[in-house]
Protein backbone atom coordinates (compact mmCIF):
# COMPACT_ATOMS: atom_id res chain seq x y z
CA UNK A 1 0.00 0.00 0.00
CA UNK A 2 2.59 2.16 0.86
CA UNK A 3 4.47 1.60 -2.55
CA UNK A 4 1.37 2.64 -4.88
CA UNK A 5 0.88 5.66 -2.80
CA UNK A 6 4.55 6.50 -3.14
CA UNK A 7 4.04 5.89 -7.01
CA UNK A 8 1.15 7.45 -6.83
CA UNK A 9 2.75 10.73 -5.88
CA UNK A 10 5.68 10.29 -8.55
CA UNK A 11 3.00 10.11 -11.55
CA UNK A 12 1.68 13.15 -10.25
CA UNK A 13 4.71 14.98 -10.06
CA UNK A 14 5.61 13.83 -13.35
CA UNK A 15 2.47 14.83 -14.76
CA UNK A 16 3.34 18.49 -13.41
CA UNK A 17 6.48 18.10 -14.58
CA UNK A 18 5.37 18.11 -18.48
CA UNK A 19 2.44 20.41 -18.36
CA UNK A 20 4.79 23.08 -16.74
CA UNK A 21 8.06 22.42 -19.38
CA UNK A 22 11.16 22.15 -17.59
CA UNK A 23 14.69 21.45 -19.13
CA UNK A 24 15.19 19.15 -22.02
CA UNK A 25 15.56 16.02 -20.76
CA UNK A 26 18.09 13.80 -21.92
CA UNK A 27 19.06 9.89 -20.71
CA UNK A 28 22.18 9.70 -19.08
CA UNK A 29 24.82 7.26 -20.13
CA UNK A 30 24.69 3.43 -18.18
CA UNK A 31 27.57 4.45 -16.62
CA UNK A 32 26.36 7.61 -15.33
CA UNK A 33 22.80 6.02 -14.53
CA UNK A 34 25.01 3.16 -12.34
CA UNK A 35 26.69 5.88 -10.53
CA UNK A 36 23.47 8.07 -10.08
CA UNK A 37 21.89 3.99 -7.97
CA UNK A 38 25.06 3.45 -6.24
CA UNK A 39 25.11 7.41 -4.89
CA UNK A 40 21.69 7.06 -3.56
CA UNK A 41 22.16 3.35 -1.99
CA UNK A 42 21.63 2.68 1.79
CA UNK A 43 23.65 0.85 4.06
CA UNK A 44 21.09 -1.36 6.25
CA UNK A 45 21.94 -2.01 9.95
CA UNK A 46 21.29 -5.62 11.38
CA UNK A 47 20.99 -4.44 14.82
CA UNK A 48 17.19 -5.40 15.37
CA UNK A 49 16.48 -5.47 11.66
CA UNK A 50 13.89 -7.45 11.91
CA UNK A 51 11.96 -6.31 14.48
CA UNK A 52 12.43 -2.28 12.95
CA UNK A 53 10.92 -3.54 9.94
CA UNK A 54 7.66 -5.32 11.57
CA UNK A 55 7.09 -1.91 13.18
CA UNK A 56 7.57 0.24 10.18
CA UNK A 57 5.15 -1.70 8.01
CA UNK A 58 2.45 -1.62 10.59
CA UNK A 59 2.74 2.30 11.01
CA UNK A 60 -0.15 3.66 9.27
CA UNK A 61 0.40 7.11 7.31
CA UNK A 62 -1.21 10.03 9.13
CA UNK A 63 -3.12 13.20 7.24
CA UNK A 64 0.31 14.74 6.05
CA UNK A 65 1.75 11.60 5.06
CA UNK A 66 4.32 11.38 7.92
CA UNK A 67 4.75 8.03 9.56
CA UNK A 68 6.46 7.90 12.69
CA UNK A 69 6.54 5.24 14.88
CA UNK A 70 3.92 5.51 18.12
CA UNK A 71 5.41 6.44 20.77
CA UNK A 72 5.02 3.24 22.81
CA UNK A 73 6.84 1.67 20.08
CA UNK A 74 9.53 3.82 19.48
CA UNK A 75 10.31 3.71 23.32
CA UNK A 76 10.52 0.14 23.17
CA UNK A 77 13.50 0.23 20.90
CA UNK A 78 16.61 -0.33 22.10
CA UNK A 79 19.50 2.44 21.18
CA UNK A 80 20.83 0.05 18.41
CA UNK A 81 17.67 -0.58 17.36
CA UNK A 82 16.44 3.23 17.27
CA UNK A 83 19.72 3.19 14.81
CA UNK A 84 18.25 1.07 12.63
CA UNK A 85 15.28 2.48 12.70
CA UNK A 86 16.39 6.24 11.80
CA UNK A 87 19.00 4.82 9.13
CA UNK A 88 16.13 3.02 6.98
CA UNK A 89 13.20 5.13 8.15
CA UNK A 90 12.71 9.22 8.03
CA UNK A 91 9.30 9.99 9.16
CA UNK A 92 8.13 12.80 7.80
CA UNK A 93 7.09 13.00 3.43
CA UNK A 94 8.70 16.10 1.73
CA UNK A 95 7.77 15.40 -1.46
CA UNK A 96 9.34 17.24 -3.73
CA UNK A 97 7.25 17.94 -7.83
CA UNK A 98 10.62 19.33 -9.12
CA UNK A 99 11.36 16.49 -11.33
CA UNK A 100 15.08 17.18 -12.41
CA UNK A 101 16.27 15.42 -15.76
CA UNK A 102 18.85 12.55 -14.94
CA UNK A 103 22.23 14.35 -14.35
CA UNK A 104 25.33 13.62 -17.20
CA UNK A 105 28.64 12.01 -17.20
CA UNK A 106 27.59 11.43 -12.80
CA UNK A 107 30.49 8.89 -12.32
CA UNK A 108 33.17 12.11 -13.73
CA UNK A 109 31.94 14.75 -10.86
CA UNK A 110 32.54 15.62 -7.51
CA UNK A 111 29.04 17.51 -5.88
CA UNK A 112 28.93 20.05 -3.38
CA UNK A 113 25.49 17.98 -2.28
CA UNK A 114 25.41 14.35 -1.38
CA UNK A 115 22.65 12.32 -2.80
CA UNK A 116 19.46 11.77 -0.69
CA UNK A 117 19.10 8.52 0.05
CA UNK A 118 15.54 9.03 1.27
CA UNK A 119 14.45 10.82 -1.69
CA UNK A 120 10.71 11.98 -0.31
CA UNK A 121 11.60 11.45 2.86
CA UNK A 122 13.33 13.56 5.91
CA UNK A 123 13.98 12.75 9.80
CA UNK A 124 11.86 14.23 11.89
CA UNK A 125 13.03 16.52 15.32
CA UNK A 126 12.54 13.55 17.01
CA UNK A 127 15.05 11.61 14.81
CA UNK A 128 17.75 14.20 14.47
CA UNK A 129 17.38 15.24 18.18
CA UNK A 130 18.05 11.27 19.42
CA UNK A 131 21.48 11.64 16.60
CA UNK A 132 22.99 14.88 18.04
CA UNK A 133 21.99 13.39 22.04
CA UNK A 134 23.69 10.26 20.91
CA UNK A 135 26.28 11.21 18.38
CA UNK A 136 29.25 9.14 19.83
CA UNK A 137 26.89 5.92 19.66
CA UNK A 138 25.99 6.97 16.16
CA UNK A 139 29.36 7.31 15.18
CA UNK A 140 30.50 3.92 16.69
CA UNK A 141 27.76 2.21 14.78
CA UNK A 142 28.36 3.75 11.67
CA UNK A 143 31.97 2.56 11.99
CA UNK A 144 30.89 -0.84 13.06
CA UNK A 145 28.70 -1.18 10.30
CA UNK A 146 30.49 0.61 7.39
CA UNK A 147 33.29 -1.99 8.30
CA UNK A 148 31.11 -4.88 8.03
CA UNK A 149 29.28 -3.77 5.04
CA UNK A 150 32.07 -2.40 3.40
CA UNK A 151 29.89 0.38 2.22
CA UNK A 152 29.10 4.28 4.46
CA UNK A 153 25.67 4.73 2.59
CA UNK A 154 24.29 7.80 1.52
CA UNK A 155 22.10 7.86 4.69
CA UNK A 156 25.36 7.05 6.89
CA UNK A 157 27.05 10.03 5.79
CA UNK A 158 23.66 12.36 5.80
CA UNK A 159 23.75 11.41 9.54
CA UNK A 160 27.03 12.26 9.88
CA UNK A 161 26.30 15.78 8.40
CA UNK A 162 23.66 16.16 11.10
CA UNK A 163 25.72 15.44 14.07
CA UNK A 164 28.74 17.01 12.46
CA UNK A 165 30.86 14.25 12.61
CA UNK A 166 34.05 15.86 12.15
CA UNK A 167 36.07 13.37 14.09
CA UNK A 168 35.18 11.22 11.55
CA UNK A 169 37.41 12.60 9.50
CA UNK A 170 40.34 10.57 9.41
CA UNK A 171 37.71 7.59 8.99
CA UNK A 172 36.15 8.70 6.32
CA UNK A 173 39.17 9.25 3.87
CA UNK A 174 40.17 5.76 5.06
CA UNK A 175 37.24 4.32 3.81
CA UNK A 176 37.07 6.71 0.50
CA UNK A 177 40.24 4.94 -0.48
CA UNK A 178 39.74 1.59 0.07
CA UNK A 179 38.35 1.58 -3.55
CA UNK A 180 38.28 5.15 -4.16
CA UNK A 181 34.60 4.69 -6.36
CA UNK A 182 32.51 6.91 -3.68
CA UNK A 183 32.74 10.61 -4.61
CA UNK A 184 30.49 11.25 -1.96
CA UNK A 185 33.02 10.70 0.32
CA UNK A 186 34.50 13.66 -1.20
CA UNK A 187 31.52 15.89 -0.57
CA UNK A 188 31.22 14.67 2.74
CA UNK A 189 34.57 15.95 3.82
CA UNK A 190 33.98 19.61 2.12
CA UNK A 191 30.68 19.82 3.83
CA UNK A 192 32.27 18.56 7.15
CA UNK A 193 34.75 22.08 6.39
CA UNK A 194 32.21 24.33 5.04
CA UNK A 195 29.68 23.80 7.84
CA UNK A 196 32.64 24.26 10.59
CA UNK A 197 33.48 27.49 8.17
CA UNK A 198 37.26 26.43 7.83
CA UNK A 199 38.27 29.17 6.13
CA UNK A 200 41.18 28.24 3.95
CA UNK A 201 38.32 25.68 2.13
CA UNK A 202 35.66 29.02 1.87
CA UNK A 203 38.17 30.82 0.67
CA UNK A 204 39.25 28.31 -2.08
CA UNK A 205 37.81 28.36 -5.73
CA UNK A 206 36.29 25.03 -5.36
CA UNK A 207 34.05 26.31 -2.59
CA UNK A 208 33.02 29.02 -4.67
CA UNK A 209 31.62 27.09 -7.91
CA UNK A 210 30.57 24.58 -4.92
CA UNK A 211 28.57 26.59 -2.51
CA UNK A 212 28.82 30.35 -3.95
CA UNK A 213 25.45 32.66 -4.54
CA UNK A 214 25.05 30.99 -8.07
CA UNK A 215 25.70 27.72 -7.00
CA UNK A 216 22.70 24.89 -6.96
CA UNK A 217 22.42 21.31 -5.85
CA UNK A 218 23.91 19.85 -8.61
CA UNK A 219 27.05 21.97 -9.03
CA UNK A 220 29.96 20.29 -8.78
CA UNK A 221 34.22 19.74 -9.60
CA UNK A 222 35.50 17.57 -12.04
CA UNK A 223 36.56 14.50 -10.51
CA UNK A 224 40.77 14.19 -11.16
CA UNK A 225 43.64 13.40 -9.26
CA UNK A 226 44.30 16.91 -8.51
CA UNK A 227 40.88 17.67 -6.71
CA UNK A 228 40.88 14.57 -5.16
CA UNK A 229 44.20 15.42 -3.58
CA UNK A 230 43.20 18.70 -2.38
CA UNK A 231 39.94 18.04 -0.59
CA UNK A 232 41.69 14.69 1.51
CA UNK A 233 44.73 17.13 2.29
CA UNK A 234 42.33 20.45 3.06
CA UNK A 235 40.07 18.11 5.17
CA UNK A 236 43.11 16.35 6.82
CA UNK A 237 44.39 19.64 7.59
CA UNK A 238 40.85 20.99 9.26
CA UNK A 239 40.82 17.93 11.32
CA UNK A 240 43.67 18.62 12.60
CA UNK A 241 43.06 22.08 13.69
CA UNK A 242 40.49 20.46 15.96
CA UNK A 243 40.26 19.51 19.26
CA UNK A 244 40.55 15.86 20.18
Amino acid sequence: MKYLMFVAAILGCLRLSAQDGGPEWKNASKSSEAYAAYRGKLTVPPYGLAKVKALIDKTPYAEDDSSPLSNKDYMGLSLREKFTYHMIHAEISAQNCDVRPPIQDEEKKIFGQMADGFNESVWSDRQSKFMISNRDSVMALIKESTDRSKRMGANYKMAIVEINGREMIPYIIEVYNRDQKDRDLLTLLMLLMKNNEYKPFMASQSFRKLYGENADYQSYIDFNKGNEDLIIKRATDYYNTIGK
